[in-house]
């Protein structure tokens, strides 16, 4: 999976701490940070977890050096998502220059709803993506508001790396990025522009028993 960084027009620096990107800047996370609707994300100790709400966009047929004029014809269809971080983690390694791998890689850390048939969806950037908190709203947003639209997202991973075929590109978040304590009752959403719900999904979080303490 690679997910996109620093995306959206409302997300970014005073958030985050990020400037706004000249090009698309993306990481991978192990198909083994994967959980379905409905399943425990676990939280290491010491981890301050936050969300981030997203649209994935699940490539049909891969290539390299992808044109943004021929990304449509590469992609299947989209799939709601979450890209977990390990925020006081990340804090720690991009003051020391080094990989995010472990942030965005804990087991459990991508909940991921159905796959999405293109077909199902008239425009992917006029999506809406929400996710709640114990029933508090947290993030609301918009496709609308990416800084790079999808087909640009394509040409540039294709440039770098192959894409294969059942690939997933996480698109970026748009603000209202927070913590999520073991607990807590996640639910997401992602909508049509008209309102009409195109999926939705849930996850609760737990106390990852064992395994990586994080000590700053």
């Amino acid at each position: 999976m690679a997910s996109i960084a620093a995306q959206f027009v409302r997300q970014g620096k005073k958030e985050l701490g990020n400037t706004r990107p000249k090009e698309p800047f993306f990481f991978l996370k192990p198909t083994t940070s994967y959980l379905p609707s409905g399943g425990n994300l676990e939280i290491p100790s010491g981890v301050v977890a936050h969300h981030e709400v997203e649209l994935g966009v699940v490539i049909g047929t891969g290539g390299r050096n992808i044109s943004q004029e021929a990304a449509e014809s590469h992609i299947a269809g989209y799939a709601l998502a979450v890209d977990m971080t390990a925020r006081n983690m990340q804090d720690e390694v991009k003051k020391k220059g080094l990989p995010w791998s472990a942030v965005k890689g804990f087991d459990t850390f991508t909940p991921i709803g159905k796959y999405i048939p293109k077909s199902s969806i008239t425009d992917a950037h006029n999506l809406k993506l929400s996710l709640k908190i114990n029933g508090v709203t947290k993030q609301d947003g918009t496709t609308a508001d990416m800084i790079f639209r999808i087909p640009r997202l394509v040409e540039h991973v294709s440039s770098i790396m192959a894409l294969e075929e059942g690939d997933l590109i996480l698109t970026g978040t748009p603000s209202g990025v927070g913590a999520i304590l073991p607990g807590d009752m996640v639910e997401c959403a992602l909508a049509d522009a008209s309102g009409k719900i195109l999926d939705e999904l849930t996850f609760t979080a737990i106390s990852r028993d064992g395994g990586y303490q994080f000590k700053s």
